[in-house]
């Protein structure tokens, strides 16, 4: 009733910090309106995330209407030296928050942004919006990121102020300070006697983006808790690390074990943002789907806790936010977080990057598919969609076909002294990943080859996908085998199809071929059911070196449409895998003729087929949609798309039971 939540509320209202010129008393009373309108709304509840760097903060993501959460023990609050601010500290037992000592309550829901000017978006409206505002460079964005409270860093700069220290600063806005939240970071230096604020000079000590707290394998220990690694695994975008952390010292040996799953995101570049948000989904959804339901606060990190921290906040909290009201509201959200931590979601990059993620996961979804419900959905693929005159399939295929090619990002490809290198000009790579190869000595415009790296499963750059050599580019395909140091070739095309050259023969039937400063000597021939293994010496003249190259030519994809089955591309996927675990995981070569097609076939297979092994996952559809954000038309047509799911399940069908995919 009123009088028992009035109780509480008064009880309370000295640990609430609540930004209000009203009376405690008139406080409590607008909380028991809203609490009465409210707290049958609320469609569920998250755990708090602890945002590394500060205190324990209720930085708790999306609550249905905003809800603040509050700890309801008071036992177990301390209060700060300053007035008006509290923390709260608590202890985990096993990993989970002790019920009795703590517990989290929706207990206000927060109006929404109170700046009209970028109010809540509708999710329907994202796609028009994110155009609207992207446009004349993000002129939109920037200024809605600018309009974002400032919380100002409060620091202390008086050494460097000083009269006599003034000459001593190059520039007058850049000075070392002593911040507010941590210690000095201002060089002292040894003052000489006599001779006063000697000890100054404009130098600052410098941290490290973040000390490794982990050790690579066996165990550490850091004060009294030893750290043990259990398990790493290593992906293409993320490494996930499975720790054993126990206190040491206790004479009792009663003091229990806890597990703590570490996921480390590796794909945020130095500067700017990742170039895709299809990372950072898979990243946060396999984060979410292991945090188990009785865990504490999810502890999210980067250096300083605010711009890769916050942006990974507010994504998750904004996906939530778009399952449960279809609408999102970043713009309020960053404000509110900013009042709990200062600089959260830090440029106006990652302020973009988190609407380019959630424009992602709004236009495609969650494709990633069970192998066990691969059949059930190959069923409704193939099913006609109402409305749509097409099945569902294609109208999957076309959502990939849709994705602008950013012909602007191709510049090297399409300068005049490159054109003739290329086999297809709709086909050239784009300038953020194309494959360098050295300059030749005195000669201008001689890094260029028609290639791409492409990322894999396990590691990025594991495909150099490239065009069929033409008959003037064999030695620059064989710098570029040579320069990357690639021990594996794989070939998906015939050198004539159809009485046209495909490719042209880069390696000779007997003897030796010499391009350039290289050398090429057919070592062994050997004939298989779908494919040839060709094993070629390959030498450096310049450098007096030699090596090895496995190429692996596959003759089961007819000149029209795709192979009959799958078993031959599986087999040669297979054979290349093990190939690579011998010769060092370098980058596998692969090209058909416009280095397209198959070869984004070839990629998007190797790379399924090696997730649904050590995964028992699969996602066809943001495979290929990576592959094409990384070469233009990688898996060019309906049935080689078709062709991709097809492999997948007959890959599936030749086992018993899923204990065999590992």
């Amino acid at each position: 009733d009123d009088t028992a939540i009035m109780a509480v509320m008064v009880a309370l209202s000295s640990l609430l910090v609540i930004q209000s010129t009203e009376e405690p008393a008139n406080i409590c009373t607008v909380i028991i309106e809203q609490l009465r309108e409210s707290v049958q709304k609320a469609p569920f509840i998250r755990k708090p995330i602890m945002a590394a760097g500060g205190h324990r903060t209720e930085l708790s993501s999306y609550h249905g209407n905003d809800w603040l959460f509050v700890p309801l023990h008071c036992g177990r609050f301390k209060k700060y030296k300053q007035a008006g601010s509290h923390s709260n500290s608590f202890r985990l037992t096993n990993g989970r928050a002790d019920d009795t000592e703590l517990q989290s309550v929706p207990l206000l829901a927060r109006s929404p942004s109170t700046n009209r000017k970028y109010p809540p978006l509708p999710v329907d409206k994202l796609e028009e919006e994110m155009n609207r505002r992207m446009a004349d460079d993000n002129k939109l964005f920037r200024e809605e990121f600018n309009a974002l409270p400032v919380c100002p860093i409060q620091a202390s700069c008086d050494a460097a102020s000083k009269e006599e220290n003034k000459e001593k600063n190059r520039y007058v806005n850049i000075l070392p300070c002593k911040h507010a939240y941590t210690r000095a970071t201002r060089v002292h230096l040894t003052s000489l006697e006599g001779v006063p604020d000697s000890d100054y000079i404009n130098a600052s000590y410098i941290n490290c983006k973040c000390a490794q707290y982990w050790p690579d394998q066996g165990c550490w220990t850091y004060g009294n808790i030893r750290v043990s690694v259990e398990d790493m695994m290593v992906l293409v975008d993320y490494t996930i690390r499975k720790f054993c952390i126990q206190q040491v010292g206790d004479v009792s040996g009663k003091k229990p074990q806890r597990l703590v799953t570490q996921f480390h995101f590796t794909s945020w570049p130095d500067f700017g943002v990742p170039f895709t948000p299809i990372g950072m989904l898979k990243f946060l959804k396999k984060v979410k789907n292991c945090n188990p339901q009785y865990a504490g606060p999810i502890v999210v990190h980067c250096s300083a806790g605010v711009g890769r921290t916050g942006t990974f906040i507010v994504i998750d909290a904004m996906l939530d936010m778009m399952g449960a009201e279809r609408k999102v509201d970043v713009f309020g959200f960053v404000t509110r977080i900013r009042a709990q931590r200062c600089q959260m979601v830090q440029t106006d990059m990652q302020y973009v990057f988190i609407f380019q993620a959630l424009l992602e996961h709004y236009l495609y979804g969650d494709t990633e598919l069970e192998v066990t419900s691969l059949e059930s959905h190959l069923n409704k693929l193939y099913a006609p969609l109402p409305g749509a005159g097409c099945g569902g399939m294609e109208a999957e295929f076309k959502k990939l076909t849709s994705i602008k090619i950013q012909n602007d990002k191709m510049r090297t490809g399409n300068l005049p002294a490159n054109m003739k290198k290329n086999r297809v000009l709709q086909i050239i790579p784009y300038e953020f990943n194309r494959v360098i190869i050295p300059v030749k000595r005195g000669e201008e415009n001689t890094d260029y080859i028609n290639a791409s790296f492409i990322d894999g499963y396990r590691q990025k750059d594991s495909y150099m996908a490239c065009q069929g050599p033409l008959q003037h580019t064999i030695e620059d395909f064989w710098r570029m085998i040579w320069e990357w140091r690639s021990c594996s070739i794989v070939m998906l095309t015939e050198l004539e199809e159809r009485g046209q050259e495909k490719c042209a023969q880069y390696w000779s039937s007997d003897g030796v071929m010499v391009c350039g400063d290289m050398s090429i000597e057919l070592k062994r021939e050997e004939e298989s059911e779908s494919y040839t293994v060709r094993d070629l010496l390959v030498t450096n003249n310049r450098e007096n070196k030699a090596r090895a190259v496995r190429q692996f030519h596959f003759h089961g994809w007819p000149e029209v449409g795709i192979p009959s089955d799958g078993k031959g591309m599986i087999n040669i996927i297979a054979a290349v895998q093990k190939q690579q675990q011998q010769s060092g995981n370098h980058p596998i070569t692969v090209h058909c003729s416009a280095g397209a097609g198959r070869t984004g076939t070839f990629c998007a297979l190797s790379t399924v087929l090696e997730r649904v092994k050590a995964e028992g996952i699969l996602d066809v559809f943001q495979t290929v949609k990576s592959l094409r954000l990384q070469r233009p038309h990688m898996v060019q047509t309906l049935e080689q798309y078709e062709f991709c799911y097809k492999v997948v399940q007959e890959y599936i069908d030749a086992f018993s039971d899923y204990a065999n995919f590992k």
